[in-house]
């Protein structure tokens, strides 16, 4: 491995590599090789609302093994995204702590558990594999704090920054006849 602009790429390799050649790393049963490699991440998009990665290009840690001709990986990396609380539209940030792990094996049919998704034709799809582990690290909804108050419904104000109630609100005439079956 040399080292480029502070970070350590596999020979042959540039910054933000996003694949890595498995038949490169030449690797014999029962050997490891460790890579930190840089990943770019691309936004995500959930519930219409866009969450940026920070940094941008990730430093990950790849472990790549070899048990007998099945190939094990291991993806390492913390992150942070950042964007609009789901439920007061306020900056949220997220911390994103990633720990994955793969197993493939070549001769496994496909869709079997022991064949990986990310390996085609001997090699590794670190960005789309780094990209996967951060979508299931992450919660339900991205808040920025847990009691978020949220929006009120009404006016539309933050609830954070102006708690408040509304009186009674008066019904649409079309719902009376449904509100008096309520009331018997």
């Amino acid at each position: 491995m040399k080292q480029r602009a502070g970070t350590f790429a596999p020979e042959g390799y540039p910054l933000g590599v996003t694949t890595v050649d498995l038949q490169r790393l030449r690797l014999w049963p029962g050997e490891e090789r460790e890579l930190r490699l840089d990943v770019d991440l691309q936004p995500f998009v959930l519930g219409g609302l866009r969450y940026e990665a920070s940094p941008e290009r990730v430093p990950v840690e790849l472990d790549a093994s070899r048990a007998g001709g099945t190939g094990v990986f291991r993806l390492g990396f913390r992150m942070r995204l950042s964007g609009p609380c789901m439920r007061c539209l306020g900056h949220a940030e997220l911390d994103v702590e990633v720990a994955a792990r793969e197993i493939h094996d070549e001769d496994a049919p496909s869709g079997d558990d022991l064949r990986s998704d990310y390996v085609h034709e001997g090699v590794l799809d670190v960005g789309t594999w780094a990209r996967d582990a951060v979508a299931l690290e992450l919660p339900d909804q991205i808040l920025c704090r847990p009691d978020c108050a949220g929006l009120c419904p009404v006016c539309g104000k933050d609830l954070n920054l102006e708690p408040h109630e509304h009186a009674a609100v008066e019904l649409d005439p079309r719902w009376a006849a449904l509100e008096q079956l309520r009331e018997q």
